[in-house]
């Protein structure tokens, strides 16, 4: 007996003893006079067990349908071994037409003993830096070193960029952290986005940490920008260092979501567009800026042509 159905049995013994009205016991037990005398001709016909809700032990109208139960636990242990909550009612829904809730496959996970794919944690009160209101003000740019393809192909590194006010990102592949990956990700979002105002990434990106000075840059009193920063000067692009990981949660977290999602998917037979399906997921997760205003400037292709791309002097 709950603790709401507990008090009602000494108000219905002093209501059937003559002790107490209908409308006082209704009042105490804070239901309608109606539902009062239900239940104390109830009580007088069963008993104790006449304070029960009808309804107790007997299965949901809206319960999940055995066989689909029992469908979603083979998928679970075979086809989508690894995935998480989130991402095992997405791929019902998408491919196997089963529309479930998060909490209907987390309670099929535990009946199975299943652990989760990632312990849930307690969040943590931070204080966090605020969206840039307009797009292009700001974009994180940051690597990360992974086992992408698990055993089945070579660790890679995955560079990226995100706008600071729509979480729109910008991907591509790379054996190890070089120039090339950074300079794909900022021509892709220069050409389809236009250039940005400022970037928000590690200080070995641009600026220069050797001890050599050459003569030139004593005479100047300065040393020059690295390969990476001389493009940021030419296109105007102002460059931000960040003395933590912390201090780009934004990317971090991308990181995170795609270590989790790209290489659940790509575990997945026959599955050719994973990395598609991935960036589609995290676009769909992109958020409308505060301010309508676009603040990145587009350049001609020539231009572009001209100032990200790879130059030595003989």
């Amino acid at each position: 007996m709950s603790s709401k159905e507990v008090p009602r049995a000494g108000s219905l013994k002093a209501a059937l003893a003559g002790r107490l009205t209908n409308a006082q016991g209704a009042r105490a037990l804070r239901l309608s006079v109606r539902q009062f005398r239900r239940l104390k001709r109830r009580f007088r016909e069963q008993g104790a067990g006449g304070l029960f809700h009808a309804l107790r032990g007997r299965p949901g109208n809206r319960r999940l349908a055995p066989p689909a139960r029992e469908q979603i636990g083979v998928l679970m242990t075979t086809t989508y071994t690894g995935f998480n909550d989130v991402h095992l009612t997405e791929k019902l829904r998408e491919i196997h037409h089963l529309v479930v809730s998060r909490s209907s496959v987390r309670h099929i996970r535990l009946a199975l003993g299943r652990p989760a794919t990632r312990r849930r944690v307690a969040p943590r009160r931070r204080s966090r830096r605020p969206r840039k209101p307009a797009l292009g003000q700001l974009a994180q740019l940051d690597v990360s070193p992974y086992a992408w393809f698990e055993d089945r192909g070579p660790v890679t590194t995955l560079h990226g960029m995100i706008d600071d006010a729509t979480s729109t990102p910008a991907l591509c592949f790379r054996p190890h952290e070089d120039l090339h990956g950074y300079v794909t990700i900022l021509d892709h979002t220069c050409r389809r986005y236009g250039v940005p105002l400022a970037l928000y990434g590690d200080r070995l990106n641009v600026v220069r940490n050797d001890a050599h000075w050459t003569l030139a840059e004593q005479v100047q009193g300065h040393q020059d920008p690295t390969h990476f920063g001389r493009m940021l000067q030419a296109l105007g692009i102002g460059f931000i260092r960040a003395h933590a990981p912390q201090a780009k949660g934004r990317i971090e977290r991308l990181w995170d979501t795609l270590q989790d999602r790209l290489t659940a998917d790509a575990a997945l037979p026959g599955e050719g567009s994973f990395f598609i399906k991935s960036i589609e997921h995290t676009r769909s997760k992109a958020t409308q800026a505060a301010y309508d205003s676009d603040l990145t400037r587009f350049i001609g292709f020539m231009v572009s042509n001209s100032v990200l791309s790879f130059t030595r002097d003989r």
